[in-house]
């Protein structure tokens, strides 16, 4: 468990920020069977590209990567956290619609589309395509829960498993609350065995137990200071990528100015 530092000079709070693993949040729910509320604190505040629908984010040794969406403009993207510039940058084809992306190992990317039932695989040195991996039905995020698995969300309440060899589908499993599903599960980011994903048109973010399905945390995220009422409709959350040197995550949201560094505080 990576621990930050929140209180008066650099003392932690009673509510101390923490990038928990997934033993660490089963420990905070089976006290009382009840998932972990949390709330987000920002740390620093990064420009954004206004014009980026933003469908995922990763860090990978300290470089950002993102996807972007829409028909015609979908792109995958190297930026430079500090200024918020696309570093490079490769457009995806007129017809294919951008979404969640994440590292795979061995210098590569993978990224989904919405309705192309297709994945790219990503040089991610110089964004050139190496693979393209098929599946089935929508594709909306994904993230790498181990060296041999993926995980996949398609808008429903349900995750599913997928190879990193080719993509084949190894099993899935329903994300619940209290024995009701969470549906709209959109973007994710797998740190140490947890799942956490975007609500989409919330600003939630949930940390899911991916060998039960159940919801371990529940982080609310609408404290961040972005203008609402100068957004385009549509602009909501999405996008998260965990720093493993800090513990803390970036979120930002679609055509959002700002990208945000925050860390997942209980309380």
């Amino acid at each position: 468990m990576t621990t930050a530092c929140g209180g008066v000079n650099g003392q932690p709070d009673s509510d101390q920020a923490v990038a928990m693993s997934g033993e660490a949040l089963e420990a905070g729910v089976s006290a009382n069977g009840v998932a972990l509320a949390m709330h987000v604190e920002v740390v620093t505040e990064y420009p954004h590209d206004p014009t980026s629908f933003t469908q995922g984010l990763e860090l990978v040794d300290g470089r950002l990567f993102e996807s972007t969406g829409h028909y015609g403009t979908s792109t995958v993207r190297e930026v430079d956290l500090a200024t918020g510039g696309v570093l490079s940058s490769t457009q995806l084809a007129d017809t294919v619609f951008g979404e969640g992306l994440t590292a795979i190992g061995d210098g590569r990317l993978l990224q989904l589309t919405w309705k192309a039932e297709a994945a790219t695989v990503w040089n991610l040195y110089d964004l050139e395509p190496i693979d393209t991996w098929s599946y089935e039905g929508e594709g909306w995020g994904v993230c790498l829960l181990n060296p041999e698995t993926l995980v996949m969300s398609d808008g429903s309440a349900t995750l599913t498993f997928r190879s990193t060899e080719d993509f084949h589908e190894l099993g899935s499993i329903a994300v619940v609350q209290e024995e009701l599903p969470q549906e709209l599960l959109n973007e994710l980011e797998c740190v140490n065995g947890t799942v956490w994903a975007n609500v989409w048109k919330t600003d939630t973010i949930v940390g899911i137990d991916p060998t039960t399905g159940n919801i371990l945390a529940w982080v609310d995220a609408s404290s961040l200071p972005v203008e609402r009422s100068s957004l385009a409709p549509g602009s909501v959350l999405n996008g998260i990528a965990h720093d493993p040197e800090t513990g803390r995550f970036l979120l930002t949201g679609k055509y959002w100015p700002t990208l945000y560094e925050v860390e997942f505080v209980a309380g």
